[in-house]
Order: structure tokens, then C-alpha cells, then sequence
């Protein structure tokens, strides 16, 4: 069966300011859509992406109703979820014959509901969907309904119908490595200053996550299965499959790479052992690295190292249950700048029970750090998570789903308002960036014409973050959203205790 994939369209400006969007924006490979595109072309299926990021709404419609697929997949995201719905409606129009799935981070915590809110929707995977989606295809070669699929949700005339969940995928090493052949031509780069070679190949060592932080989604909200790693010779295939393909730089999106600190140290000796020509990224919470993990790292190849600071409180990085210490934080970004890494540390706002005053305290902190690289968003309360399941308790949020971006401040505590959450994020930014000692540093890290053009880039950003008086904030609409389809809307917030 012909099947098609798709991205709905969407604008850098819908996210970032327009002022500082050339510096925040970025394109990343779709890796979950490539991992199902994979799967189905296992099972024979043809397949063709269409990414909104690169082609506008009215192309993919129309390359729906020339090739009529029998199976569309749309991805959502929250913020994505009123284009996937426009797009749905659409699409059915074009191609009525054609069965229209959703599936992404917003249809797993809504399930259902999507269902309700559009009707152009058939069916929503509602969970990892690789083994799914085959067996929806071929339940429709076969002329049946989706009863009995496992992690679907689907519609049976004027009745929705919920199928059992499906078990998460526990034998990584059994999916087929994703199809990025289907990328085409599109340039797929991150944020200037974040990548040293390109093209960039996304790549995920494990699936899962057994920390406990209030404001990340995870498929397995109780944490019961913990990570599921892939093999690390399973691993070391795809790489060599990457390079093979002609990427020069490999972005590893785990949670954590060092969850387990040996197999972290074994993946990296073996990088090297093989001597590969890559260079590649990776995060870590601050509590699993140490120097001789980050040298194994940056000898192997790795130029750059996330560790997730949060916070310069520690009341509010035990409010996140992030687990982790400010010396820790402080210990795994010196040991990253001994090892020779270039240093990542993203900074929230808005956190439960932060104040203006401690807001600030962050921005010390971050200063005091000194990473090569900060960047600070806005806590964000994303379906499915602890923080949306209890916003009675820790706060109020945007109606407006398009505000659920790290960007717009969706969420404000009880002790904040959304102007301060958006005055805090501009004066971070301002302080951080406009500090003598990185400027220097900047200019003399300057290598290459790609280095000259980043840097150039992030200063026009910084002129603007200097120059407006508030550059970050809602978006203003005269017709609010709703919450979310079928989603109950937060309870009115109590007075702050």
C-alpha cells in the first residue's frame, strides 16, 4: 500500500520571536516518523514523507490528492495539534477513501479525545508505533475494522473505540534503522553554534527514561520499565550506516547517554577503538558523568556535552525532582571543561513555588557556571506529565495549545506572573550573552566561515534582546483555544499558601 507521512506546516515565527528566530531555530530529523517509515517499508509498504517544516500546507494537500495513499500519518506535538487538526480536515477532503492516523506525543496523552475534537481523524496510535501501524495496514488490506489493535484508538461510525494499550518495545536491536533516505534535500541543521560538521544524523541509543522529573513526557508515566537500551553493537551499526550515507556529525538524543555509566564508557571506547570520522553531541544529568567518562567522550569524538542545570535554587530542583545537587551541577560542568567538551546547560522558569527573586538566582548561577552555551525557557506544562496532571496544585495555564512551546510562558506558578516569567527569560538572555569574558571568548573560538556566520547571527539576536523592551510573551488571540480535545481544562487556580 501507498502511505504517506506527514509533518504538518508550521512557521519559525510561530515559535520564536521573529526578531531571534534565525538563532533558536532548527530543523532535526523526525526520528519517530522515520522509525515507522522504516517499519513499513519492511512490510512492503511504499512510503513518502512530507514535512511541513520545508513545504507549505497547500503542497501537501495537493500531494495528497494526486497519489490518493491509502494511509496517511500525521504527527503531532502539542503545539502542533490545532495544524495536525487543519491539515486532518483537509486531507479527507482531498482523499476521502484515504485512512487519516495521528500519532505523536499529544495523541499518546490525549488518545481518544483527538478523536472527538476532529472528526477527519480515524485513529490515533496511541503509543510507540512501529509493530501498530503495520498491523493497521494490514487489517485494511484485508478489508477489517482496527478492533483488537493493540495502542490504537479508532473510529467505528458515530463510536469511538478504545483497543487495549500495546506493550512497549523491549528488543530495540529488532527495528529496522530509520529511513532517512526519505529526507531528500531538505538541509535537516540545528541552531547555529550547536553542530561542528554537517549534514547532522540524529540518534537514539535507548527508549525510556527512570527519572522522575515533574515536566517530561514518557510513554510509561509510572516508570515501571525503566530505559531500554539498544545493543552497542546494534548501535555501532547504525553509525557506520550513517557515515556510510554521508553524515559527518551524529546528534545521540537519549535522555541521559550515561544512565548506565559502563555502557556509556564502552559505547564511547568502542567509537574510538573503530576510529570512526564523526563528531558527535550528547546530554547527561549531572549526577551520572565524571572526568574520566568525559575524556572517553571528547577521545572518542565528542565535541559537546548537555547537562540539564534547571535551576540555580535547590528548593526548585527538588520541586522537578530532578535528583540532582547545584555541586553536582557546579562538579560535571568543570569536569566537561577539563575533559576539552564544549559545555550546554539549559536553565527553566516558572518552576512551582520559584519566585522573581530566585528567578534571578538563576541567572547568577548560570553566569557563575560559565557554560559556552545557556539557554533559558519557560517551564512548560505538556499533557501527560506530572505538572499538567496537578496544575490546580502548582499553578495556571495558556488555553491557547500554540503557547506550548518552551517560548510563550504556558504555565505560571502561584509566586509569578507571566510577565515576570517573560521579563526573567529576557534579562538572562541579555546578562549571559553581553558578559565581556564570553564575547572574548566567542570571537577567539571564531575557526570557520560557519563559525563566523553563528556568531554573526547571535549578535543581531542579541542587539534585538537589548533593543525591545519585551521580546518574549504570549501570542495575542481574539478567539482563544481550547484546552485541549477532551482534555479537562485546569481547575481555577487557589491562592498561593
Amino acid at each position: 500500500m501507498h502511505c504517506h507521512l506527514i509533518v504538518p506546516a508550521w512557521e519559525p515565527e510561530e515559535i520564536f520571536p521573529s526578531k531571534t528566530a534565525a538563532s533558536q531555530i532548527n530543523y532535526w530529523q523526525p526520528l519517530g516518523i522515520l522509525y515507522v517509515a522504516a517499519a513499513l517499508q519492511r512490510a512492503g509498504h511504499s512510503v513518502r514523507f512530507l514535512n511541513g517544516a520545508f513545504l507549505p500546507h497547500q503542497d501537501i494537500i495537493a500531494a495528497v490528492q494526486e497519489e490518493q495513499p491509502a494511509f496517511v500519518g500525521l504527527y503531532a506535538t502539542t503545539f502542533g495539534w490545532p495544524r495536525a487538526c487543519r491539515t486532518a480536515k483537509a486531507i479527507k477532503e482531498a482523499s476521502p477513501a484515504s485512512l487519516v492516523v495521528v500519532g505523536g506525543p499529544y495523541p499518546i496523552a490525549a488518545q481518544e479525545a483527538c478523536l472527538r475534537e476532529c472528526h477527519a481523524i480515524d485513529a490515533a496510535v496511541t503509543g510507540e508505533g512501529e509493530i501498530t501501524v503495520v498491523e493497521m495496514l494490514s487489517r485494511l488490506a484485508a478489508g477489517q475494522d482496527l478492533a483488537g489493535v493493540a495502542g490504537v484508538v479508532f473510529r467505528r461510525g458515530a463510536e469511538i473505540v478504545r483497543n487495549p494499550p500495546r506493550p512497549l518495545i523491549t528488543d530495540l536491536d529488532a527495528l529496522p534503522f530509520p529511513a532517512r533516505e526519505l529526507l531528500g534535500d531538505d538541509e535537516y541543521i540545528p541552531p547555529p553554534a550547536t553542530y561542528k560538521r554537517k549534514p547532522v544524523a540524529v540518534l537514539i541509543t535507548s527508549r525510556g527514561c527512570n527519572r522522575r522529573c515533574i515536566y517530561c513526557f514518557q510513554i510509561d508515566k509510572s516508570r515501571a520499565s525503566g530505559i531500554r537500551y539498544r545493543s552497542i553493537d546494534n548501535v555501532m551499526a547504525e553509525i557506520e550506516h550513517c557515515l556510510a550515507q554521508g553524515y559527518r556529525e551524529i546528534k545521540f538524543i537519549d535522555d541521559t547517554l550515561a544512565a548506565d555509566y559502563d555502557r556509556a564508557m564502552l559505547l564511547a571506547q568502542t567509537i574510538r577503538k573503530r576510529g570512526l570520522d564523526f563528531t558527535w553531541f550528547a546530554s547527561a544529568c549531572a549526577n551520572q558523568v565524571d572526568e574520566p567518562l568525559l575524556r572517553a567522550f571528547k577521545e572518542a569524538g565528542c565535541w559537546a556535552i548537555l547537562i540539564g542545570a534547571e535551576s540555580g535554587v535547590q528548593k526548585n530542583l527538588n520541586t522537578l525532582r530532578k535528583g540532582i545537587t547545584l555541586a553536582q551541577v557546579r562538579r560535571a560542568v568543570r569536569a566537561a571543561k577539563r575533559a576539552g567538551l564544549t559545555v550546554f546547560t539549559p536553565f527553566l522558569f516558572g518552576i512551582p513555588g520559584e519566585t522573581f527573586a530566585e528567578g534571578l538566582k538563576t541567572i547568577e548561577f548560570a553566569c557563575e557556571l560559565d557554560p559556552d552555551v545557556a539557554n533559558f525557557h519557560a517551564l512548560t506544562p505538556f499533557p501527560g506529565t506530572e505538572l499538567y496532571d496537578n496544575l490546580h496544585r502548582y499553578g495556571t495555564v495558556s488555553a491557547n495549545l500554540e503557547d506550548y512551546t518552551y517560548q510563550g510562558a504556558a504555565f505560571t506558578p502561584h509566586t509569578m506572573t507571566r510577565e515576570e516569567i517573560c521579563e526573567l527569560r529576557q534579562i538572562a538572555f541579555r546578562r549571559f550573552y553581553s558578559r565581556p569574558r564570553f564575547l572574548v571568548r566567542r570571537l577567539l573560538a571564531l575557526r570557520t566561515l560557519d563559525d563566523a556566520r553563528a556568531a554573526m547571527i547571535g549578535l543581531r539576536s542579541l542587539v534585538w534582546l537589548w533593543l525591545s523592551r519585551r521580546l518574549f510573551g504570549l501570542r495575542q488571540r481574539s478567539t482563544p483555544r481550547q484546552t485541549g480535545p477532551g482534555i479537562p481544562a485546569p481547575r481555577p487556580a487557589r491562592p498561593a499558601e
